[in-house]
């Protein structure tokens, strides 16, 4: 199944006195980009979270915001460094005596000395922390991957009724090329005969003519080609997974065999369908864009 680059995933869980919340946003892009946003007391799992969200995104600008929130102990503790504030009171004393000066530190100011007191993360069992936030990760992603797949069977469906369109309009190019040089023929031999008045047509200089004509407007081959190309995107979105890649590069091939068709036209009917041509091709090449 085929899925869109465009997608949202939310997830909230509450598991070991843990609170986590994980939201996913994603815009097309050619390649996998993906910003996370996190508290600090997670940063340690960057490379991991990358790592797991690649078994879900192959394509993609992803957008990650990550909240979390210990509701158990408190992560951190108040260390009271007693030897240093020692230290500090016994240099102040010291000062009061030399120079004379009226020793008036109390408990408020000395407690603002530097690292008098200082604050202690406490241990934080880093695999179990790991596989509580695995979890909301791989809750979000399993919302924000069915929304890709939901849009992208929109995507499929969309695409198919353009292709469909598409091969009609070959169809008609095919159909109307070789009535082109009929009347080419016909068009040569009325003015030859009007020229000459009563005399003998030279059919083998007018087949000549014709033949040369006939080999400068001939499309056979890029008919050939843009049905195969069709059915090729038609397969592809019939099954298959990450085929955002090669689906571009039909487009462009697709393009290619209709811009020949254009620049050999020499009839009106078959420019405008392939200007038509043209027109579809560039539409789905636009919704190409939007395939992982």
């Amino acid at each position: 199944m085929i899925k869109s680059m465009t997608g949202f995933g939310r997830s909230e869980i509450t598991v070991h006195d843990r609170k986590f919340s994980v939201e996913l946003k994603s815009v097309n892009h050619r390649y996998l980009d993906v910003n996370i946003r996190m508290p600090k007391a997670l940063n340690f799992f960057d490379s991991a979270i990358r790592q797991e969200l690649k078994k879900y995104i192959s394509r993609g600008k992803v957008d990650v915001f990550i909240t979390y929130e210990n509701l158990g102990e408190a992560t951190s503790t108040v260390r009271y460094n007693k030897e240093l504030a020692a230290e500090y009171l016994a240099y102040l004393e010291q000062m009061s005596k030399e120079f004379g000066l009226e020793n008036d530190i109390r408990v408020s100011s000395l407690s603002k000395y530097p690292d008098v007191f200082v604050m202690e993360e406490n241990d934080v069992d880093e695999e179990e922390l790991w596989k509580d936030l695995q979890t909301a990760i791989d809750s979000a992603c399993d919302t924000f991957v069915k929304t890709r797949i939901t849009e992208g069977e929109h995507l499929r469906d969309d695409l198919i009724q353009k292709l469909d369109h598409m091969a009609e309009l070959v169809s008609f190019i095919e159909e109307r090329s070789p009535k082109i040089i009929e009347e080419y023929r016909s068009k040569i031999d009325a003015r030859v005969r009007e020229i000459l008045g009563d005399n003998t047509v030279d059919e083998g200089r007018l087949l000549t003519e014709v033949t040369i004509f006939a080999d400068k407007i001939c499309v056979d081959e890029e008919i050939v080609r843009l049905k195969s190309h069709i059915d090729t995107v038609k397969k592809e979105l019939g099954g298959g997974e990450n085929i955002g890649r090669k689906l571009d590069f039909l487009a462009q091939e697709l393009n290619r065999e209709a811009n020949t068709i254009l620049s050999k036209s020499t009839d009106l009917e078959i420019a405008n369908c392939g200007i038509e041509l043209k027109t579809e091709i560039e539409k789905v090449r636009e919704q190409i864009q939007n395939i992982e």
